[in-house]
C-alpha cells in the first residue's frame, strides 16, 4: 500500500493554524510519494456550543504563545472578537466547518490539506465567523464549486455523518488533543509522527524514518 498520513485537525484549534504552513509545505512535497487524508476532531461540540465571551481571556494569551514559537501571525479582524468579546457575536462550534470539509473531500479529496489550510487562515487571519454559511463563498470561487451544490450539502444528514464519522476515526486513532499526524504504512498499523505543533524538519524526518523502517522490514 502507498503510505499514508493523517493529519487530524481542528479548525478552531489557533495551534493547528500555527502548524498549518508545516503540513502544507510537508503535503506539497510528499504528494507524490505519500496520500494525505485531513481528519475533523470535534475540538467544540455542536451540543456545546462556545461564545468567545468564554474563551476570548484564553486566547488572549494562547495566541502569542503561538505566534512566538510558529512564526505565524493572527489577523487584526480575528483579533476584534479576541479583544471585544462583549461587542462579538461569535458562537464557536467545530460542527460546520467539519461538514464544510466533508463536502470538499467529496470534489478534492486529495487536497484536503490545502482546504483545512485554507479554513484556518479564514477564521485566524481575515476574521471569518466559520458558523456562518458565507465564511465559505470565497473558497468556493478559488476551487471553482458550484455554490448552490455545496451549499445543499453543507445542510445535508449525509454530509454532517461524513463530518461525525471523521471525528469518531480521531477518537478510534487514540487522538486527545490538535494538532496531531499519524503515519500508516501497513494495514492497521499507525505511527504517531506528532502530536501538537511540530517543526518542518522534524516532521519530515519522523516521515523519513518511519519510511526507512517499512523498507527495511519488507
Amino acid at each position: 500500500m502507498k503510505p499514508l498520513i493523517v493529519y487530524c485537525y481542528d479548525a478552531y484549534c489557533g495551534w493547528c493554524y500555527g502548524f498549518s504552513p508545516v503540513i502544507k509545505k510537508a503535503f506539497e512535497n510528499l504528494r507524490d510519494q505519500i496520500d494525505f487524508e485531513v481528519l475533523s476532531g470535534g475540538m467544540i461540540p455542536a451540543d456545546s456550543p462556545v461564545p468567545i465571551e468564554k474563551m476570548a481571556g484564553y486566547i488572549a494569551g494562547a495566541y502569542k504563545n503561538v505566534e512566538e514559537l510558529t512564526g505565524i501571525q493572527f489577523g487584526e479582524d480575528y483579533l476584534w472578537h479576541i479583544n471585544n468579546p462583549d461587542l462579538s457575536d461569535w458562537v464557536m462550534s467545530s460542527e460546520k466547518p467539519a461538514i464544510a470539509l466533508s463536502v470538499f473531500k467529496e470534489y478534492y479529496p486529495a487536497d484536503a490539506v490545502l482546504f483545512a489550510a485554507d479554513l484556518q487562515y479564514a477564521l485566524h487571519y481575515e476574521g471569518r465567523d466559520l458558523c456562518d454559511d458565507e465564511a465559505y463563498r470565497h473558497l468556493l470561487h478559488k476551487y471553482n464549486i458550484d455554490a448552490d451544490e455545496f451549499y445543499s450539502k453543507l445542510k445535508s444528514e449525509e454530509y454532517k455523518e461524513k463530518a461525525y464519522y471523521d471525528m469518531a476515526l480521531c477518537k478510534q486513532l487514540q487522538v486527545t488533543g490538535f494538532p496531531a499526524v499519524l503515519m500508516q504504512v501497513s494495514d492497521g498499523k499507525f505511527y504517531l509522527i506528532a502530536r501538537g505543533y511540530t517543526s518542518f524538519e522534524d516532521l519530515t524526518q519522523r516521515i523519513a524514518n518511519v519510511l526507512a523502517e517499512q523498507t527495511s522490514t519488507d
